[in-house]
């Protein structure tokens, strides 16, 4: 390193350190360290987005705060430079001054800033050039006195094709430093023990020195004892809550009674405390059904099947059946002809109440509509002609309408889908003075009906 060059960064750093030394001595001072990553060739024909050309680096800072928003800084660099892939590594050594603008007035833990200076750089073995860095930085705050620190420059070289970029991370320290103006010693005047309000407080340490207070809020009151001084106590002569500024909350439900429309029964805030009891977004006030989900359309109350009629005047709330029959899925043409048939094709013993085997077919069709129509119940009616006395054939009827009932249950329809009855010869549907009309009365009749 030539002598002149180096005499170019300790007059700097000289300089510099008197600055601070007169600037800063009531201010705390810290201390970074950062590790760079020296982009020297994205300015002169590289590539930004290449980093495997960045080459590594350090700096050692000092920090001294001039007020509230300007900070000294003064980084000494050490690292490698490289302008290609084909050049040679080239060490380099500088000293800046900065000086960091902090916008934020009160910042809690994220503050941002900018920063420009001067300094000078030795790089290689007898090559100085002065840069100008300008550039952006975050301070995040990890401990009382501790900072994470991420920066940003781009550094103006004096030297030809040589400006760069410098980014880094790291830490930063601050040690709080005491004041050393000097302060006029004033007498201390005898000031009696007096307490006025007589809450054991004395006046010069009470903050409410005519009324009766609790030393934990230095001699003010706490009127309601629920922990909430009554200067800060929105509701002070009842006991309430911290998060409430004071003010209760009766029901537990987050809202606090004031502002609560229900305040003795637990709501949600979106109903200004008043309740939901089924979830389903509408208030229990205007819901019609505070015990079912439902849907607005049908004010609160439930459409499970979603076909347009709610389940109270849904007889089939489960199966998707059009408005205009009652929410129930309409019997298909084909299934109604095979109910009919089956009134002629359901034949038993001749006088008896047996199922003759040729019944089975039709019957088993019947179990496949049931299946089919979940929501439906079926009756099923037996019919005599008139021969015989009318008790005997009424008996007769009800006991083959209940063998196929008894049929029909043990191919797994549920009884309670279903129901039976016999009518004997009181329901013809032919002239019983003839044959045909007689063969067409005995019958057994199976109506499907909607609803459970």
């Amino acid at each position: 390193m030539k002598l002149s060059h180096l005499h170019k960064l300790l007059g700097i750093g000289m300089l510099l350190s008197l600055s601070l030394s007169l600037s800063a001595q009531k201010l705390p001072v810290g201390v970074s360290f950062k590790r760079l990553f020296l982009d020297y060739q994205t300015l002169n024909g590289g590539d930004f987005g290449a980093f495997k050309d960045y080459r590594d680096g350090f700096e050692f800072g000092f920090h001294a705060p001039l007020s509230k928003h300007f900070m000294l800084n003064l980084p000494v660099k050490i690292g490698l430079s490289s302008k290609t892939e084909e050049l040679t590594n080239t060490s380099i050594i500088g000293l800046d001054a900065q000086m960091h603008y902090y916008p934020l007035s009160n910042p809690n833990i994220f503050s941002p800033y900018l920063l420009a200076g001067a300094g000078g750089v030795y790089q290689g073995m007898d090559s100085f050039n002065v840069q100008t860095p300008v550039g952006i930085g975050l301070d995040i705050k990890i401990a009382k006195n501790a900072y994470f620190n991420v920066q940003s420059e781009y550094r103006w070289s004096s030297a030809e094709n040589n400006s760069n970029f410098n980014h880094g991370i790291g830490f930063k320290y601050f040690f709080a430093r005491k004041e050393i103006d000097t302060v006029e010693v004033m007498p201390v005047l005898d000031i009696p023990d007096v307490d006025t309000d007589m809450d054991g407080i004395f006046d010069k340490e009470d903050i409410c020195p005519t009324v009766a207070g609790l030393e934990v809020f230095r001699g003010c009151p706490d009127s309601d004892g629920d922990g909430v001084e009554d200067s800060r106590d929105d509701c002070p002569v009842i006991a309430g809550l911290l998060e409430f500024n004071g003010c209760p909350d009766s029901d537990g439900d987050g809202v606090k009674d004031g502002v609560d429309l229900c305040p003795t029964v637990p709501g949600v805030a979106a109903f200004n405390g008043c309740p939901d009891t089924d979830g389903d977004g509408i208030e229990d006030a205007l819901d019609k059904c505070p015990t079912f989900a439902g849907i607005s359309a049908f004010q609160g109350c439930p459409d499970t099947d979603m076909d347009g009629t709610e389940d109270s005047k849904d007889k089939c709330p489960k199966t998707y059946g059009p408005i205009s029959n009652a929410g129930c899925p309409v019997i298909e043409a084909a299934d109604k002809e095979i109910l009919t048939f089956a009134m002629k094709a359901v034949q038993f013993q001749l006088g008896k109440a047996t199922l003759v085997p040729e019944s089975y077919g039709v019957l088993n069709q019947i179990v496949s509509i049931m299946n089919k129509y979940p929501d439906y119940k079926l009756s099923i009616d037996g019919h005599t002609d008139n021969t015989g006395t009318a008790e005997v054939n009424r008996k007769l009827s009800e006991n083959r309408a209940k063998a196929c009932y008894d049929y029909l249950a043990s191919k797994g329809i549920p009884t309670n889908r279903m129901s039976f009855q016999g009518f004997g010869p009181s329901k013809p549907i032919a002239d019983n003075s003839t044959y045909s009309g007689r063969t067409l009365n005995r019958r057994v009749e199976f109506n499907l009906t909607p609803g459970l």
